[in-house]
This record gives C-alpha cells, sequence and structure tokens, in this order.
C-alpha cells in the first residue's frame, strides 16, 4: 500500500487531486500550508483521537494535554491503573472513560496489536478498529489516516470537513456524511490528501484548526 509518509507525498497528492478535480485548485491555493499530520501508531495516538471526539480542538488539545501529564506514560497499563481521580482531573466524560479502559484492557489483556492494524488492508484494520467499544467509523478513519498514513480515506462525518467542502465548493447547507462519501470518491486514490487539504482550508476560513490533535507529529522534510 502507498504510504502518505512526507510532505512530497503531500505535494504529489495535491497535484493529483487537481487533475482529477479543476475545482480544487483554487481550494489549494486558499488553504496553504497543508500538514502531514502523521504520528507513530499504538494506544497513545488512538487515545488522542477519541479525546477529541464530538469536543472542539481546543478542549480536545487542553484534555489531551493534562492526560498525558496525569498518565506517563499513556499507555494501555498506565490507563488501566489510574484511578476516576485521575481521569476527573483530566476533564474526560464517564463514556470516554469506559472506552479507553476498555481499549486499554484490549491491548493489555486480549494482545489487540494497534501498530500492527496500521499495517494492513484499511477495510480488515476499519472492521477490527470499529468492533472496539466506543470505536466509530470517524475514530477508526482519523487513527489510519495519521497513523497508518493510508493514501485513500476520508472521514466524512468529520463536522469541520463538511463545513470546509460546502463553503469551498458553495454547497449548501453543508454536505451530510453520506452525500461527502460519495462526492469524495471522485478524488481517489487520494482521498487521504484531500481530507488534510479540506481540514487546511477550514484553518484558513475559521482562523481555527478543525482537525484531531496527535500526540507526536514527525518532523519530516522534503526531500531532494
Amino acid at each position: 500500500m502507498r504510504r502518505i509518509e512526507t510532505l512530497d507525498d503531500i505535494e504529489e497528492g495535491l497535484a493529483a487531486l487537481m487533475r482529477l478535480d479543476p475545482r480544487l485548485g483554487a481550494v489549494v491555493t486558499r488553504a496553504g500550508e497543508v500538514p502531514l499530520r502523521l504520528s507513530p501508531p499504538g494506544f497513545a495516538s488512538l487515545v488522542s483521537i477519541i479525546v477529541s471526539q464530538q469536543v472542539s480542538r481546543a478542549s480536545a488539545d487542553a484534555i489531551l494535554g493534562r492526560l498525558t501529564t496525569l498518565i506517563d506514560p499513556l499507555d494501555a497499563k498506565g490507563m488501566l491503573s489510574a484511578g476516576e481521580d485521575i481521569f476527573r482531573a483530566a476533564g474526560l466524560s464517564r463514556p470516554k472513560q469506559k472506552t479507553l479502559l476498555s481499549i486499554a484492557a484490549a491491548v493489555a489483556d486480549d494482545g489487540l496489536d494497534l501498530d500492527h492494524l496500521a499495517t494492513i488492508d484499511a477495510d480488515e484494520a476499519m472492521a477490527r478498529l470499529t468492533a472496539l467499544h466506543g470505536v466509530g467509523p470517524w475514530t477508526a478513519e482519523v487513527y489510519l489516516l495519521f497513523s497508518a498514513g493510508h493514501p485513500d480515506i476520508f472521514p466524512a462525518h468529520d463536522v469541520a470537513l463538511q463545513s470546509a467542502v460546502g463553503h469551498a465548493l458553495g454547497i449548501e447547507p453543508r454536505p451530510p456524511a453520506k452525500a461527502l462519501y460519495t462526492l469524495a470518491e471522485s478524488w481517489a486514490p487520494w482521498r487521504g490528501v484531500a481530507a488534510r487539504l479540506f481540514w487546511a482550508y477550514y484553518r484558513e476560513m475559521r482562523g481555527r484548526d478543525g482537525a484531531p490533535p496527535a500526540v507526536v507529529t514527525k518532523k519530516t522534510t522534503k526531500t531532494g
């Protein structure tokens, strides 16, 4: 599988997207820098995505910052040994506590290998991830985008992406998930770069970052 691993891959994908859909030329110009947003696979990365479910980016950053301070290292064993006081101090809701503890138990007790899921076919990985308590399509897709570098996934349930695509392409009201999945099919096999592009467009449109946070971002420079 071709992976999105460098800024050169992003540039190649953007060029391909503009050929596939000429409307995206103006989107690329408005979006400016399109970040790589690549994080190491594993428990901490999945935690960061779950924390960002249904909250603003600022809230997610704050909660994740407290959580990584309170549970260090942020791994499955540390999560299982953390008491409710730690979860409360971090600002985690009870449903997210339940999800994180369930995933931690799957990793620590049942041998769930989140690193391996980042190396296999996307459909199989999606099926395994969404079988976990509290992990829906958006969470699984974002994990495969940012931790596996999958080139052709578009998290159409993401509200920021819906808003960005609607604004950029003049679609009112903004396209719901089902319509956006259909629309994004025309951007295959570079839907992973298209998602990054529209998150960058949202940043310029709203003046704030709408993409999910990452625990650690690899600093990758252009080659050549």
